[in-house]
């Protein structure tokens, strides 16, 4: 076991699990939901501060046009995802993240109707202050679930550069299969997005990261690459399948043998890592002037037919569910994630926000908590090098600050402490009730 007296230098080590995939819906193509009558967008789906409204109730919108701002850099707008007029503008509780937060109603007029969108032929005609700008604008954010914003991750540092580029295809939660449908059915906008991230950043070493489980999407981004200018530059990496070897301080360990330090990020040792999916965004933002408004999602589990789904951001659950064919019988509780790192929603009248890669129809069978039998197994499996039931303790004590003490903050949430407990402790939930308390105490 790890000696939680002394304090842990890196962020990350190889601790893998293999986990049932249960990926459903690989081969299924991606479909378009049918746009929703009414959708609720809420104005904080980001890390940073929330944006406020920018329109009234009454008003008359245009799919793609600003209706949430923030003045700060660190903030990002929000947009309407269907044309049609704001009918409301609510107080709701974000599960998620559990937080009060506001969203803006919009009541469809079923004609999309989208604000011009200013497209671009030719990338360097654009200075790279006006791309940053435009993926701002576009409201871009991490699409691999941590909805940091693509614009600060891309913006240098004031000192020292951004050595190296990864390219993160891993998608190693089960049942989700988003990520790899992107990569074979928009590999040209991935490829475009990592020209742009390139530019930007002029690193050293690009890596494209994938599982050798999708020799395909390997296949089919390398015949992309081929014909492209960045071929020579770019390693395509097959990384082993196991689990969470998304997460992207682990991806670095694996791929550079290089560890992120405990209180900083990628980018203190001159790493940048982005989703695929967000690459599809970003070149979205900066070639077609599209705003953020819709996201590939998988929809699984005890729904009648899974489908990869393209769906409007804001889109209640009942939407998806009904157009999937309805809940089976087995299921009795709706996911937003995956089952290692996903949220339980209340009721199906839950929008779908950015980053949400997978809709989850689970059987959730009760299991009792009852308290910490000290096996160690939480801290063994920990690939933050944290001590989970001390985390888990002092949250259901309202101890947040030891919580602030014992390293929170470096936990990614990937769940496998719950998984292996067996008192059957929430132990990720009580993490992530920790780290929002603490963030309403800052």
């Amino acid at each position: 076991m790890i000696n939680n007296t002394l304090k842990p230098k890196y962020r990350g080590i190889p601790q893998w699990f293999k986990i049932p995939e249960y990926k459903l819906t690989a081969e299924y193509f991606i479909k378009t939901l049918p746009l929703p009558d009414r959708v609720i967008i809420p104005l904080h789906q980001h890390i940073g501060p929330p944006s406020y409204p920018v329109v009234k109730i009454g008003d008359k919108v245009l799919t793609g046009q600003k209706i949430g701002d923030s003045d700060e850099f660190r903030g990002v707008p929000v947009h309407a995802t269907v044309s049609g007029k704001v009918v409301d503008i609510i107080s709701f509780t974000d599960v998620a993240h559990n937080k009060e937060q506001q969203a803006i109603v919009i009541e469809s007029d079923g004609k999309d109707e989208w604000i011009d969108m200013q497209t671009i032929d030719d990338l360097e005609s654009l200075s790279n202050e006006q791309i940053i700008s435009k993926i701002r604008d576009a409201g871009v954010v991490g699409m691999g679930g941590a909805i940091y914003p693509a614009h600060l991750k891309l913006t240098l540092p004031k000192s020292g550069r951004l050595e190296t580029v990864i390219l993160n295809g891993c998608e190693c939660e089960p049942y989700v299969t988003a990520d790899y449908r992107v990569m074979l059915e928009y590999g040209e906008k991935v490829i475009s997005g990592l020209k742009i991230i390139t530019k930007l950043i002029s690193p050293d070493n690009i890596f494209i990261a994938i599982e050798d489980n999708k020799p395909d999407a390997i296949a089919h981004l390398t015949t992309i690459l081929e014909k492209s200018n960045l071929n020579s530059k770019v390693k395509m990496v097959p990384i082993k399948l196991k689990y969470p070897v998304g997460a992207r301080e682990l991806l670095v360990k694996a791929l550079l043998s290089k560890e992120v330090p405990l209180e900083g990020r990628c980018r203190d040792i001159g790493v940048l890592v982005h989703n695929v999916s967000t690459a599809k965004a970003i070149h979205e933002s900066v070639i077609e002037g599209r705003p953020l408004v819709e996201q590939v999602i998988t929809v699984s589990g005890g729904v009648k037919n899974p489908q990869n789904l393209l769906v409007r951001v804001g889109t209640p659950v009942k939407n998806i569910i009904d157009y999937c064919g309805g809940i089976t019988d087995e299921a009795n509780q709706v996911v937003l994630g995956g089952p290692m790192m996903g949220s339980a929603v209340p009721d199906t009248e839950t929008p779908l926000t950015r980053g949400t890669r997978c809709l989850l129809l689970n059987n959730n069978q009760i299991r009792n908590e009852v308290d910490c039998i000290h096996c160690g197994r939480c801290i063994d499996a920990c690939s933050m090098r944290l001590n989970p039931s001390l985390l888990a303790k002092y949250s259901k004590a309202g101890r947040y600050d030891d919580c602030g003490e014992a390293y929170i903050d470096a936990c990614i949430e990937c769940g496998v402490c719950t998984y292996v407990c067996p008192a059957s402790i929430p132990i990720t939930q009580y993490i992530k009730s920790a780290k929002q308390q603490l963030s309403l105490m800052e």
